[in-house]
């Protein structure tokens, strides 16, 4: 069978990654990392600096990453209801 295989090189990246002696693993070290371990793109930068105008309030990403949204907190509750609750 091919899972039992799959499933044990997932947990050896894993561990591998989780045991690894970096300054940035932040499962051996608290606190903060010594550097940024992003960058936003242009795109993010552009979109904070100058964001869209719109109405809406509220937003949720539902189980396959797609953003719903909405104006108020009825159209929230109403989004929540159809995208998150089984």
């Amino acid at each position: 069978r091919s899972a039992p295989i799959f499933s044990c090189r997932i947990f050896f990246l894993l561990k591998t990654v989780i045991l690894s002696k970096s300054p940035y693993n932040t499962y051996l070290n608290a606190g903060l990392p010594p550097a940024p371990i992003a960058n936003p793109g242009m795109a993010s930068l552009q979109a904070a600096l100058k964001p869209a105008e719109t109405s809406y309030l509220y937003y949720l990403s539902d189980s396959v990453g797609y953003n719903h949204y909405a104006e108020t907190l009825e159209g929230h509750q109403a989004n929540i209801a159809e995208f998150l609750t089984p």
